[in-house]
């Protein structure tokens, strides 16, 4: 139900509005001037205002000045009776979706509401999606062309065209994220979003309130309504990552949204709805967790539709070469170096090493290897592998590296830790360790 906020001086006009409006399927509410109506969105939150330009205390267009820059705030049309070009203009001007003069039909009122409720829809997806759009666009390759990453990129062949839920299983680091987004890539609904949740990364309270959003007061920083990533998400791809880490006490919450659609935002108590794929990916035992009263057995087998098991890179290491190979081009280019090949002695050493922390474990190497590297061949004694001559020496320079980058781009973003894990390719949890690390100070 499309909620309907009337800001307008004349008692009459407001009364007859919420009439007519609730009659055609409106929740509708009323106030009489601007100030009265910033104190009601502080505690409520509406999708259209109707709002009147001239009032007393605060007029029409004070009133939209006051919401400029709010992500939340709802769409506005301007109904008047005064009307001008030049009020016209400047109501635009200032975040009016529409302008209607009074007198006005009914039905034609109606529909610009809707018009006003898509528009307002649309335009809070679109800050996700533009991210999104980037995502799609720079996302990284899958490489391989060993038998297991064949058969994989088969089965995410298969399931991709299908809206249902799919649990990535494997090791940390094998790349669960990038099978997600091939499966996003290849869906029907590769035109909406693919957002991404890390589980592991936030505070019970936080991933409720980023996933389902919260009203305005639901708590005490709690300033504007927030929308959730399914709402914001509908029509698209949700992935979880790290699923095992998703608080008990709220894994019900999300059993009900998978088997329904329906959720309601922390503080709110309008159940809303989202049709969103979801995709969830764990390096832990969910088996062993239900066992051991840690994970709902319900919401297990709900998120266990199709299985999809990722190797690590210790069982196919055919695919080594071409992976490290893809790594040096891309830090190469990002570094502003030559280097060009992988001698034969460094692939050899490479092959013969375990890899625990997998292809993400063998990224970081290749670009520790880039860094140091002094030609365009990357040897052995670039390698930061353990047990490898130098490898300690080499890590240490690497940190001096590592250290000096990062203190530079945070001074050049004066400070903005989020524009920085932006421009270093690294999320806020981890800058905030590094910086621990390096004992860079804020």
């Amino acid at each position: 139900m499309i909620r309907v906020f009337v800001i307008d001086d004349e008692e009459h006009f407001r009364r007859l509005l919420t009439k007519e409006l609730s009659r055609k399927g409106f929740e509708v509410n009323a106030v009489a001037d601007g100030e009265s109506a910033l104190k009601e969105l502080k505690k409520e939150s509406y999708d259209v205002v109707l709002l009147d330009v001239v009032m007393p205390r605060m007029n029409g267009i004070d009133f939209m000045k006051k919401l400029q820059g709010d992500p939340s705030a709802p769409s506005i049309i301007v109904l008047t009776g005064k009307a001008t070009i030049e009020t016209a203009v400047e109501a635009m001007k200032n975040g009016a979706f529409d302008y209607l003069s009074k007198p006005y039909k009914l039905d034609d009122l109606e529909i610009l509401i809707e018009r006003a409720y898509e528009y307002g829809k649309l335009n809070r997806q679109s800050r996700i999606f533009r991210q999104e759009l980037i995502r799609k666009e720079s996302s990284a390759p899958i490489i391989g062309s060993s038998k297991l990453f064949n058969d994989l990129m088969s089965l995410v062949k298969k399931i991709a065209p299908t809206d249902s839920t799919a649990l990535i299983m494997g090791e940390s680091g094998t790349g669960k994220e990038l099978v997600a987004n091939a499966i996003w890539q290849d869906s029907k609904r590769s035109g909406m979003p693919f957002t991404v949740l890390n589980c592991a990364s936030l505070s019970e309270n936080i991933i409720e309130s980023e996933l389902f959003g919260h009203e305005k007061g639901a708590f005490t920083t709690a300033y504007q309504t927030k929308y959730g990533i399914v709402e914001v998400a509908d029509r698209g791809t949700l992935f979880l990552d790290e699923i095992g880490e998703f608080p008990l006490q709220l894994q019900a919450k999300l059993l009900r949204f998978m088997d329904s659609g329906e959720f309601r935002r922390v503080g709110g108590t309008k159940p809303l709805k989202a049709d969103v794929r979801l995709i969830a990916a764990t390096n832990k035992d969910l088996q062993e967790m239900v066992k051991n009263g840690t994970f709902r057995e319900d919401l297990f087998y709900r998120l266990n539709v199709i299985n999809i098991s990722v190797p690590p890179l210790r069982e196919r290491k055919e695919d080594l070469p071409e992976l490290a190979k893809h790594f040096v081009r891309k830090y190469s280019a990002r570094l502003g170096k030559e280097v060009k090949r992988i001698s034969p002695a460094a692939l050899k050493k490479m092959s013969e090493y375990g890899w625990p922390g997998n292809v993400r474990e063998l990224e970081n190497e290749m670009e520790r290897a880039v860094i140091l590297s002094e030609d365009d061949v990357i040897d052995t004694v670039d390698l930061s592998l353990p047990g490898n001559a130098g490898s300690a020496a080499s890590s240490e320079m690497l940190d001096d590296v590592e250290k000096e980058h990062i203190a530079k781009v945070l001074k050049e973003t004066g400070g903005n830790k989020s524009r920085a894990s932006e421009i270093l390719g690294i999320n806020r949890k981890t800058l905030h360790l590094k910086l621990k690390r390096y004992g860079i100070a804020d």
